[in-house]
């Protein structure tokens, strides 16, 4: 392990690049909480039900939830991935929540994942107790607010409620009938087991012998921990059969001597409650089949696949370099190299810190999208880019690079990375100005990372990162690759200037992208931001040239800076309609029009596109939108649909999950006949599109 003591000019700007993210959640949440139409998957209803006993001291209700066909909802421990139901209650005086029985779940293995899962109707039972002074004759209003999670087995999407009753206190008049549907509920509630089972850890595995009479059935018994972080949740279970025990194998992450609670399956709506201690197993036995087996990978193949995932992500960000997008930030890195004319030591140190400083910047930002994921926000990656703050963050840090590889002011900052506070820095740019590209082996790592648990996903967005690094890590750590680098000399200064163009196109792209996102009037505040920071920045050069201090300047500034912001209505800040879709013969994307059209057969190319995604903006002018290719898909009756992601939409982000995507560029083709969409590769070629009319398409 390295540790790497940070300067306070380094400290202070991981400080603004943590104030950055913060302010993009600040303003994506702000914007989402306006949002209430996300699609219930697995909807639910509250119940209360009539005890029948005129003088109870407690009440029952029922959240009753009913997943649609392919859905699901998860049991209080989810396994590997997803979460189960929290409840913020309201409740009157006098009354208090006892005890929340969950039924009994099913195992569901997904890429790898075990989830705890119920398929089809269940009802989670609420026990309410309600004290003396309140049990006779009064009206009990009842309120929550629920939350929880519907998932199909490609995609996942928060789930919120609320709901509320009015329970009556019974006054002895009357006795009310029973809820049948209660009985049916209460019945695949598991009962607490009486006596204690025993477990032993061997290394990593782990046996569980649970006293369950010889002559009782069980069908496919699977034990569901309460315990968390011990096991391994997607390692084969076995059972065997021996006498009056009933021994469950499975797997655990560590050594553990502590009590170990959760739930036995023994068949379907049937299982038991129980607490283990360590304690003898009985020996030998007939194994029968435990649930869950089907499909179940050893633990080599599931890190086999962790593994593989990891190597996409990895080249994924290798294959970054190759982006224009990250172009410019390269010239900076080679210009840094050469200046350094052969120094091995200050090579290396420079490529360690610019390498910390790109994962951090990929953690960051990748830890950001997943809380505001877990959060309920419908947010995909480059998903700052989609805030018009965070836009005009960016927009001015790019202006200050540009000004000052002109040589408009002299400061060693993230831009020449002479320093290593400037590697660092240079690595945080170059993993935000990556984002926009979305190459080959990353869409699917990145999709992948929204699925995994958070560790893991945290290790592909490191290992982006690292990819996206290690060319530079690889030239400084090797001598033999620096000699092929032109000689320091006069070239430098004049290469220094050149990189000015490519910086001064990213900011002008940046002011293109703000009034795309927030119109002209956002658009008129950032020029003139923008040229009180040009007006500072050359009055800063001007007075270093002359040995003068520059404190006063950066101080009047700021204070100009903070003055505009101020008088700019937050209106202008959000998201403006998005404009009429120009492109010839396509139209917007919606899930009614896709479906009327499938339901017709006739043939759909949909891509998903956003105006500050590189690629996507490649593709179209090199493939979708050439003439021969809109010809072909007229002739063929391939009817053309986009979905613009320049701006946050739900309904495009649960395309793209659904498709294992995280960001844009995506593209679709579904044939006539309604068969299933394709996915098309994230590089396209006119002929690609061709090929696609010319043998899945309908001819004439």
């Amino acid at each position: 392990m390295m540790f790497v003591r940070l300067s306070r000019q380094m400290r202070i700007k991981m400080l603004l690049l943590t104030l950055l993210l913060v302010q993009a959640a600040w303003g994506l949440s702000s914007a989402g909480a306006q949002a209430s139409d996300t699609a219930l998957h697995v909807p639910a209803t509250l119940e209360a039900e009539n005890s029948g006993d005129p003088e109870s001291a407690t009440a029952r209700l029922a959240f009753h939830f009913k997943p649609e066909t392919g859905w699901h909802g998860y049991w209080q421990n989810p396994g590997d991935a997803g979460f189960g139901m929290t409840l913020d209650w309201d409740l009157p005086a006098g009354v208090e929540v006892e005890a929340v029985h969950y039924p009994v779940p099913e195992p569901l293995l997904i890429k790898g994942l075990m989830n705890h899962v119920y398929e089809k109707d269940y009802a989670v039972l609420v026990d309410l107790s309600i004290a003396n002074g309140v049990r006779r004759g009064n009206k009990l209003p009842i309120k929550v607010k629920a939350n929880w999670l519907a998932c199909s087995d490609r995609l996942c999407v928060p789930q919120a409620g609320s709901f509320s009753t009015v329970l009556q206190s019974a006054d002895g008049s009357a006795t009310p009938a029973p809820e049948p549907r209660f009985d049916t509920w209460r019945a695949a509630i598991p009962s607490p087991l009486n006596v204690a089972a025993r477990y032993k850890i061997t290394g990593k595995k782990i046996a569980i012998a649970v006293p369950i009479p010889a002559s009782a059935k069980v069908d496919r018994p699977y034990f569901f921990a309460k315990t968390l972080k011990l096991f391994r949740y997607a390692a084969p279970q076995n059972a065997r059969r021996s006498g009056d025990w009933l021994i469950i194998e499975g797997e655990v992450t560590k050594d553990y001597s502590g009590s170990i609670s959760g739930l036995l399956r023994l068949g379907e709506d049937l299982g038991v409650l129980l607490d283990a201690k360590p304690g003898a197993i009985p020996p030998g036995g007939e194994a029968i089949a435990a649930a869950g087996q089907s499909g179940v990978p050893t633990p080599t193949n599931s890190v086999a696949g962790f593994a593989a995932i990891f190597g996409l992500s990895l080249l994924g960000g290798l294959l970054l370099n190759l982006m224009p997008c990250v172009f410019p930030i390269l010239g900076l890195k080679a210009l840094t190299l050469a200046r350094m004319g052969g120094n091995q030591r200050a090579a290396r140190r420079d490529a360690i810190y610019y390498t910390c400083g790109v994962i951090i910047g990929c953690l960051a930002l990748g830890g950001l999208l997943l809380a505001l994921r877990a959060g309920g926000e419908q947010v995909g990656w480059a998903f700052q880019l989609q805030e018009p703050r965070f836009v005009l963050l960016l927009l001015l840090l790019m202006l200050a690079v540009t000004l000052n590889l002109a040589g408009l002011f002299e400061l060693q900052v993230p831009q020449t990375g002479s320093s290593p506070d400037g590697a660092f820095g240079t690595g945080l740019l170059a993993a935000v100005v990556a984002t926009p590209c979305t190459g080959p082996f990353m869409a699917a790592a990145m999709g992948a990372a929204l699925l995994l648990p958070t560790v893991q996903a945290l290790l592909l967005f490191a290992a982006l990162g690292t990819g996206l690094a290690l060319p530079y890590l690889l030239l400084a750590f090797m001598p033999s690759l620096q000699r092929l680098l032109p000689k320091p000399g006069p070239w430098l200064d004049s290469f220094r200037r050149w990189m000015a163009l490519p910086m001064g196109l990213t900011a002008l792209a940046l002011l293109w992208l703000l009034w795309r996102l927030s119109g002209s009037q956002l658009l008129i505040v950032a020029t003139l931001l923008a040229l009180a920071l040009a007006s500072a920045l050359w009055l800063i050069g001007q007075r270093q040239r002359r040995g003068l201090g520059v404190a006063s300047v950066a101080i009047a500034a700021f204070a100009l800076f903070g003055l505009l912001l101020a008088v700019v209505p937050k209106t202008w800040f959000e998201p403006q309609p998005k404009p009429t879709v120009t492109e010839r013969s396509a139209e917007p994307y919606s899930r009614e029009v896709l479906a009327r059209y499938r339901a017709a057969g006739k043939p759909v190319f949909l891509y998903l596109t956003a105006d500050w995604c590189v690629t996507c903006k490649v593709n179209e002018a090199a493939a979708i939108d050439r003439a021969e290719a809109q010809a072909a898909f007229e002739r063929a009756g391939v009817k053309v649909m986009v979905g613009d992601y320049t701006r946050r939409d739900a309904a495009l982000t649960e395309l793209l999950t659904s498709h294992g995507r995280s960001g844009v560029p995506l593209y679709l083709f579904y044939p006539d006949g309604g068969g299933q969409a394709r996915v098309l590769p994230q590089l396209l070629t006119t002929d690609m599109l061709l090929q696609l009319t010319n043998k899945d398409g309908p001819r004439g």
